[in-house]
Formats: structure tokens, sequence, C-alpha cells
């Protein structure tokens, strides 16, 4: 059923974040009024939201208040209450994408046997419920090096990941719930975007490729769209779908992949919400990964997908050695290159490797729009004032 948007209408968005900053502004063009619920009164959406509640969305009580005064609840972040948003469920709040869907996205354990259930391919992996069982395991044999640990929980940004390549690096082994993966010989990392309406009409975006900062393991830069051939871009995109259906999920879907050295595609991990992988939407696409979310949970048709102009995303990340009230160098610089579009997120303060902001350079061709971003990484650089 279409969600009628009028100027009373109160979108919650838990969480404030870049992504829930843009999420608002988005959402902003429809005359929706946002209420944005997050622990930091400077969160990037505070200052663009209809009203800011500042409170933690781990607590049960202030998530289940927050919900109970807006007419729908989406999120720009997994660690949330799950037992509020069923609660509100219960009680009529329309929430998007369902709490059902996040309870299983929440557990990285619970996404990997939810693959390994449905034939979707993924690397091998094991469960493990402590440090301990690991070692032992690994003394037992039955865990052999290079492996991946990843915590079932909490994770995000590269954090909860750690890479054990030799016996000497046991020393970062990780101590909680957690799953081991096998180490995938990666060729490329491609993500897909799809997105379910109420109706349950699908679509997704082009894939594109994702280049790590292999130190903060995180995406430090992005290309749309792929270089991959085109049977791995029709096999991303036909199982982005069948993932977000199988779902039964009400919103937009990130499916990260691998692609292996065999051409092999796999299924990394997933996140049901706007993504990183798709910040490049907001200029190169017809329809942005934002408005497509809220198309999706409003029950409006999808938007169109296609691709007005390549592009390269790029990440900007806080330098090494700087934290603190955060300053950007070489903005000028940028801005004189035609086709780059820059976003700052707000964050008052920079850390090492924080996502601070990112930057869009746009080019009929996708190798100038390279050539392009290696320019804009070189330039612009975000530092503390106090070094």
């Amino acid at each position: 059923m279409e969600q009628l948007v009028t100027s009373n209408f109160r979108l919650g968005i838990i969480a404030g974040g870049q992504l829930g900053k843009m999420l608002v502004l988005a959402a902003s063009n429809w005359d929706v009024k946002t209420f944005v619920l997050d622990p930091d009164p400077t969160c990037p959406a505070s200052g663009v939201c209809t009203q800011y509640l500042e409170g933690s969305y781990q607590d049960y009580e202030t998530v289940l208040n927050f919900g109970r005064n807006v007419d729908m609840l989406t999120f720009d972040i997994e660690n949330i209450n799950i037992n509020a948003l069923i609660q509100l469920k219960k009680e009529g709040v329309r929430v998007h994408p369902e709490p059902e869907v996040l309870m299983v996205i929440q557990d990285k354990g619970l996404q990997k046997e939810f693959y390994a259930a449905r034939n979707i391919p993924t690397s091998a992996f094991r469960l493990f419920g402590s440090k301990e069982e690991i070692l032992k395991a690994i003394a037992e044999g039955s865990v052999h090096f290079p492996f991946v640990q990843k915590l079932r929980t909490s994770g995000y940004d590269g954090k909860g990941v750690e890479v054990i390549r030799t016996e000497k690096e046991l020393h970062k082994l990780m101590e909680g719930l957690s799953l081991l993966e096998d180490c995938v010989n990666i060729k490329k990392e491609v993500a897909v975007i799809a997105a379910r309406n109420i109706s349950g009409e699908l679509n997704t975006f082009p894939m594109v490729e994702m280049e790590f900062n292999h130190e903060a393991n995180l995406v430090e830069r992005l290309i749309c769209p792929s270089s991959e051939p085109q049977n791995i871009h029709a096999r991303a995109e036909e199982l982005a779908k069948e993932i977000i259906s199988a779902l039964g999920m009400t919103g937009i879907l990130a499916i990260e992949y691998f692609v292996d050295k065999d051409g092999n595609l796999l299924v990394n991990e997933i996140a049901p919400r706007a993504h990183n992988s798709g910040h490049h939407t907001i200029e190169s696409c017809i329809t942005s990964q934002y408005e497509q979310q809220l198309r999706a949970i409003f029950g409006f048709p999808l938007g169109s997908t296609k691709i007005k102009i390549p592009s390269v995303m790029i990440n900007l990340l806080g330098e090494k050695n700087h934290s603190g009230l955060v300053k950007y160098e070489g903005l000028t610089d940028c801005m004189s290159i035609e086709g780059t579009k820059i976003h700052i997120y707000g964050k008052r303060e920079t850390k090492p490797f924080r996502k601070m902001g990112h930057a869009t350079v746009l080019d009929p061709s996708i190798e100038s729009a390279i050539i392009k971003s290696k320019r804009v990484i070189e330039l612009l650089k975000v530092k503390s004032w106090n070094q």
C-alpha cells in the first residue's frame, strides 16, 4: 500500500551518522519530517534533521519510546536493540527493514548459515564460542593457516575482523563468539545494492568494484561500473535479488562479494541499509541509493538505477597520527578538477582512518575518472589542528 507523504509525516531514523544525514537530505525533497535518534549531539544528521533526540539506540526503553512517536522507523546502523524493534512492530509501528531481517544480519554466524541453507555461494566457515576453542582446533589440526576471524556481532568499518596468516599472528585472535573463514584467493572485491519495496518489486544498482586500504580494512576507492566481465555483473545482480527476496526484506540491501582467481563469485557480507558502496549514486545514477531506500519503504515504484555517467568514489579518511578537531587540506585544488563532487560529513573530530567524507569524480571516460581520482587522493588530506 502506498504511503501518503504529507508535511506531517514523521520518519524516524535510528543513528545519525553520514548515512543518516544523506537519508535526511533525500527525505527533505519530499517534505518528510525526519526525527533522528543518536547518542552524539554533534552527529552529522543532527544539523539537518527536523528533530534530534539524544539517546542510545542499544537501550530498550529509549528505542521503544522513540519509535512510538514516529509514523515509520528505519535505521542507518545494525547495532540496534532488536527487542525494542520487535515490540514496536507488534504495536503496529512500521519498521523497515523488518526486525526479523536485522536479527539475521546482526549476527555474522546467522548470515553464513542463511547462505548455506540456500546454497548461496560463500567461503567455507566454522563457528566458535571462544578464543580458546579456536586455539584448540588449531592444535588438533582442524583449522589451518591462513584464515579470517570475524566477531559475530558489533563489527563495523573493518573492526571485528582479523586475518591470521601464521602461528606468529595468533596474538591477534579476538575474544568472543566468532566465525572463521577460509582465506579466499581474491582477484577483486565487488558490490551490488538491491532494493525491494513493500509490493515486492525488485531492482539493483550496477555492480561496482572496490579497492581497499589494507591497513584500515576500509574501502579507499570505488569504481563504477566495474571492469569485470558481464557474466559476473549479471550473476552478482541475480544473487542480490535472490538474497533480498529470501529475507523478505523491505528497503535496500548492500551485498559485498569476492571474485576469486578462478572467476567464482562468493558472498562476503550484507548490510540492510544505505552503504559506502553506493555513495556515488548521488551524482552518477538516475536515482540515489537514499531516494531508493525511501521509495522502497514508502511503497513507491522503485527508481531507475541507470548510470548517468561513470564515476570513482574516494573515501576521505582521517590521516594516520592525527586525532582531534578536524581540518581539510587541498579542498580548493580538488574542486578545480572537473567533475569532482566533495561531501563533508560534519564530524567535528578526526581519528586515524575515520570516515570523514567522500569525493565522487565523474567523467564520461572511466579511465579519465580513475586518473583524476588519484590526483584527489594525493591532494585532499584530513588532518587535525593540533598535529
